[in-house]
């Protein structure tokens, strides 16, 4: 097992248009029941054993993953992992806009899917379009971002972690480390969940904290701000990160201003694994991506099939836990299989 400290309460990513989505669910209509089907594993080939004997289902999932997010990459692995088990086919859909968003929703609703995952980044915008699948009879479950919103909107659950939570975890361990200035980087404006965990590591956090907002998208300009706001406050002794590819971006910066603040991150990739095994990234904070996007599918499998739903009204927590170098083995392993 990985020594993680539990803590107390890639493949580019494609934007499908309404026209793609229904075109894909053109082909999808054709398919009809077929229980006991070949299952597909997580690259979309023939898994060469029989599926569930239970009827052919078709699952959506709706994301607000921006270009190259490789968190996302992760997310879909375990759907599809769960998908190849329970005769499942899964889509996935995504935009960083709100609007479009709800759009895609719309889409899925329109060809009548089986059951829907969403992630309530942006609430707002997705809340109508949610509530019109709840009232339509096809299941959601929420996953990841704006588990808060879960229940008003009318979802089954909602699976990830608490993101206030997390934040005050790394609030705390950076007073262990001594830190007494943090830089607060988000990489997407508008993120409720972003904004929670900044908030939370506030709360955590004995000294100073400072938020940046950049363009994720933008890698070249989000190095650029950061190593300016570092080359412009010398006393920022720590940068905290929202999302695993933020981490490497935050290194070049740092390195460029010359700066010895200390980076954390938000998130796993293989990228940020070699980041702490060279000691680039001191610790960083894992939410088990995987698993939402694999429970997900799974728990919408179960309700069909047997009328289940975890969580007792509550969100079903995937983290967070806080690993660091020693752990590094094991992740290895499983960021090299894209399962963390």
């Amino acid at each position: 097992m990985i020594g993680v400290r539990n803590v107390r309460m890639a493949r580019p990513v494609k934007v499908l248009s309404a026209a793609t989505l229904a075109a894909v669910f053109t082909l999808v209509a054709g398919c009809g029941n077929s229980g006991g089907e070949e299952s597909e594993d997580a690259s979309g080939e023939s898994a060469r054993r029989k599926g569930v004997s239970t009827p052919r289902m078709t699952i959506g999932m709706v994301s607000h993953s921006g270009a190259g997010d490789t968190f996302w990459d992760i997310v879909q692995n375990g759907a599809e992992a769960a998908a190849a088990k329970g005769n499942v086919k899964f889509l996935y859909a995504n935009d960083k806009e709100g609007a479009k968003q709800a759009e895609l929703v719309q889409s899925y609703i329109d060809a009548k899917v089986d059951g829907l995952i969403v992630t309530l980044a942006k609430p707002q915008a997705v809340k109508a379009a949610v509530r019109k699948a709840v009232a339509a009879g096809i299941p959601v479950i929420t996953i990841n971002a704006g588990g808060e919103f879960s229940k008003e909107f009318g979802a089954l659950t909602h699976i990830g972690q608490d993101e206030s939570v997390a934040g005050r975890a790394v609030g705390d361990e950076l007073d262990e480390r001594h830190a007494k200035k943090v830089l607060c980087v988000i990489h997407e404006q508008g993120n409720v969940s972003l904004e929670d965990r900044c908030a939370g590591v506030r709360k955590g956090f004995r000294g100073t904290v400072e938020s940046l907002n950049i363009d994720g998208t933008n890698a070249p300009a989000s190095q650029s701000s950061i190593e300016a706001k570092l080359q412009s406050d010398t006393s920022i002794d720590a940068v905290v990160t929202l999302g695993a590819p933020m981490a490497a971006i935050s290194v070049k910066a740092k390195e460029a201003a010359g700066s010895a603040a200390q980076v954390a991150t938000f998130d796993l990739n293989s990228a940020v694994v070699r980041l702490l095994k060279t000691k680039n990234v001191s610790f960083a904070v894992d939410q088990q991506p995987y698993l939402q996007g694999y429970e997900a599918v799974d728990l919408l499998w179960l309700h069909r099939t047997n009328a289940d739903v975890l969580g007792g009204g509550k969100p079903v927590l995937t983290g967070p836990a806080l690993v660091s170098d020693k752990d590094v083995p094991k992740l290895e392993e499983y960021t090299g299989r894209g399962t963390r």
